[in-house]
């Protein structure tokens, strides 16, 4: 009977003058201006999804994980620490002070048994909860391994001073990070901006790029944003926010009650949803093949449909939940997962760093060069000059691209490596 007062009355009380899912949106850091399909993610990523075992034994995860990458004084630590303080276990940090210790656990004697304790770190804390990393580019690489298995099996292993343990680590991360030479630089990959490896990057569900434009109309808006927050002004101060303390009680009250499941017009559109995005790497004509979405995109799709299913109340996933969900995912893939050389988005470029365009690219010229080595060793003599090849290949013309020596002495060192070739110094 207390649960069902205790659903309306929050019903009645946020569902007023304008729709639920924008009054959240809006609600959920006010003083930061705009950033709604980030902000409508971390809400998702609040909320969280469903954690399903199956009698097999197989369990998947249901939290979301979140990155965000982008030039400095975008907001990016202000939203980290808005969703620290309303997480339900929330727990921030920083990965310049994070070791790998400090995030997973330590061992330590306890003072007055003097017996060897294992003391938690802040993804064991944090669990069924978020934990925000600030400066996630500057973390150490033996604290950075550490998030592999905490992001996949949501586990945290431990075989130290004897002790010998797997602890849970049920728990979402949420990451900002800034780029190489404080600016984002849209020719190079989220990888190459960054220096992460793949295999950690491809495990966040989301990444958003928040990038510094200069537009005089969007610079106007925001710079009266800011000056109203100083500057009490009655017109433009939020009346249709919720407070935070009903805001975090909405959000404790879902996670524990609401399980919403996926409706047979949800699974249906998960899957053509999948299939079309997969469609889209296929070139008509063309043998060439791009991967635009993997298994791990439709897991994210569930999680996040879960999650918009949990910030309306409804115990049942609806088609609409999925399309604002696969909404969401390409924004953020269209952003960060998009290869600038061919205009579409290529996941390549998060699981491994180099995109097929660029992996192509790379093969045509190791040919390339293979076919002018054997040339000039047949016209005459023993040995070419690397210069040489250089002003033969530019003259080819490879693909439009422009070829570079760093480029030619690669793919010297893979004919090498393959025994075709040996590269000598003179």
């Amino acid at each position: 009977m207390y649960r069902i007062q205790w659903k309306l009355k929050m019903k009645q009380a946020l569902g007023t003058m304008i729709q639920l899912r924008n009054l959240k949106s809006m609600s959920l850091a006010p003083n930061i201006w705009e950033l709604d399909d980030v902000k409508r993610s971390h809400l998702c990523q609040l909320f969280g999804g469903n954690a399903l075992k199956l009698p097999s034994g197989a369990s998947f995860r249901g939290d979301i994980n979140i990155l965000l990458v982008g030039d400095p004084g975008t907001s990016k630590s202000q939203l980290l620490q808005y969703i620290y303080k309303l997480s339900p276990r929330g727990i921030y940090t920083s990965g310049r002070g994070s070791s790998a210790v400090g995030l997973t656990a330590y061992v330590a004697k306890d003072p007055e048994t003097g017996e060897t304790v294992l003391e938690s770190g802040a993804l064991v804390l944090s669990d069924r909860g978020i934990c925000c990393i600030d400066e996630f580019d500057k973390m150490s690489d033996n604290a950075r391994s550490m998030l592999h298995e905490v992001m996949e099996q949501q586990t945290v292993s431990i075989a130290k001073a004897g002790i010998i343990a797997s602890l849970n680590a049920r728990t979402s991360v949420l990451a900002c990070a800034n780029p190489i030479g404080s600016r984002y630089n849209p020719r190079l990959s989220v990888i190459e901006n960054i220096n992460l490896p793949p295999t950690l990057l491809s495990r966040f569900d989301l990444i958003y790029l928040i990038l510094d434009k200069a537009d005089e109309e969007t610079d106007r808006r925001l710079a009266k944003h800011i000056v109203a927050l100083h500057f009490e002004n009655p017109n433009s101060s939020q009346h249709d926010v919720i407070d935070l303390p009903t805001l975090t009680a909405y959000v404790n009250y879902a996670r524990k009650h609401i399980h919403a499941q996926l409706s047979d017009e949800a699974a249906e559109e998960l899957t053509r949803g999948y299939v079309e995005m997969r469609k889209k790497g296929n070139f008509p004509g063309s043998s060439k093949k791009v991967i635009t979405a993997t298994p791990r995109q439709i897991e994210s799709l569930i999680h996040l449909s879960e999650g918009l299913a949990r910030i309306r109340f409804s115990e049942l996933v609806e088609k609409s939940g999925v399309i604002e969900a696969f909404r969401l995912l390409e924004v953020a893939m269209q952003q960060s997962a998009t290869d600038h050389s061919t205009g579409t988005i290529d996941m390549d470029l998060i699981t491994t760093g180099v995109s097929a365009s660029e992996r192509m690219r790379r093969e045509n010229l190791v040919l390339a060069t293979c076919s002018l080595v054997l040339d000039k060793l047949t016209i005459g003599g023993s040995s070419a000059r690397l210069m040489e090849l250089l002003e033969e290949l530019k003259k080819q013309n490879l693909g439009g691209a422009e070829v570079h020596l760093s480029d030619l002495r690669t793919a010297l060192s893979t004919l090498s490596a393959e025994g075709l070739l040996v590269v000598k110094r003179i």
